[in-house]
């Protein structure tokens, strides 16, 4: 008997990935969603007796889809897919009812292993291979990029969650090509009057160079020193230390995330204070002259019940955009 299958994700590279994992002689009709709200419909309509369901999304993301079908006992089995790989995310998804969860990106072999161990696998007389004719799967380099970020964005807050026992709060990843009039405009997680001061650390490997802006917002100073046990949190070169060890956590694991993805190797520079207790309109018209027209890559974390909050910006040159649509192709196609 065919089974109902709903992908839901924001992302095409990602709906993609996934209908190609699946079994090919597994005897399903996928459905995909874009968020939430619109997996929670198909759900309803009895398109999603398995679900396979991601994290972040617009609308509704997937623990706001986890509780809705435990509230009001839907008929689905869920397994989370996410980049969002900290121990807490595991335990949350779980306590709300999800039959298990797999790390982005998915492989074939990850995927059929959790079928066959829940006994969810059957499979068809003739190979069945999911379409990738469907408009659902069309993938542009904007998207293919979001979704690296996402993956990326995913192990550095597991690498922050664990060093600081907290847990962190994961946004979508906001990716566009800019000019440099447009990256302030791109900064919408921080507030134009909000003070901030930032690091810059430069990158480059075989065809792609760039710079990793971290942000941090001056009023996370505080929490953030006593979450490292700094002893000192009101001294000036206190904030230094804060902003140079948080730096050196996230954009180091964001960067092996990505590399890790495109199969390449980074080299970084040794990082620099851009400038202290300033504006980001401040920032970016001081130092307008590093960067032209680039692919920028935005995430904001926030540490869940502490005042931390912190922009992470990856500015690819122009001159990347050649490798990294060339790298990112099979993955487009």
């Amino acid at each position: 008997m065919t089974i109902p299958v709903l992908i839901c994700d924001d992302s095409a590279l990602a709906r993609k990935q996934m209908a190609r994992t699946l079994p090919k002689e597994w005897d399903v009709e996928v459905t995909y969603a874009t968020n939430g709200a619109e997996g929670i419909e198909a759900i309803k309509a009895g398109k999603g007796e398995i679900v396979f369901l991601d994290l972040n999304m617009p609308v509704m993301d997937g623990y706001e889809v986890l509780r809705t079908v435990q509230q009001h006992d839907l008929p689905a089995m869920i397994i989370v897919v996410s980049g969002d790989i900290q121990i807490q995310a595991h335990q949350r998804v779980k306590a709300l009812g999800a039959l298990d969860f797999i790390q982005k990106p998915v492989s074939a072999g990850a995927i059929t292993n959790i079928l066959e161990e829940y006994g969810i696998l059957t499979l068809a007389l003739k190979e069945q291979p999911a379409s990738n004719d469907n408009p659902m799967l069309k993938v542009d380099l904007r998207d293919a990029c979001q979704e690296v970020a996402n993956v990326a964005m995913g192990r550095a807050a597991d690498l922050l969650s664990k060093l600081l026992d907290v847990f962190v709060l994961l946004p979508i990843p906001n990716v566009n090509v800019l000019e440099v009039s447009e990256l302030t405009m791109a900064l919408k997680a921080t507030e134009s009057e909000s003070k901030i001061s930032a690091l810059c650390q430069g990158f480059i490997g075989a065809g792609i160079a760039g710079e990793a802006l971290l942000l941090f917002h001056d009023s996370s100073f505080a929490d953030m020193a006593k979450l490292m046990n700094m002893s000192n949190p009101e001294n000036p070169n206190t904030e230094i230390e804060v902003m140079m060890d948080t730096g050196n956590v996230l954009i180091g694991a964001f960067l092996n995330g990505i590399s890790a993805q495109l199969d390449m190797h980074f080299s970084q520079s040794h990082p620099v204070v851009l400038g202290r207790h300033c504006t980001v309109n401040d920032l970016i018209h001081d130092n307008s002259g590093r960067w032209n027209r680039t692919l920028a890559m935005e995430i904001n974390y926030q540490i869940e019940g502490h005042n931390v909050e912190c922009d992470l910006l990856l500015l690819f040159t122009e001159d990347s955009m050649p490798t990294l649509e060339f790298k990112l192709g099979y993955l487009m196609e």
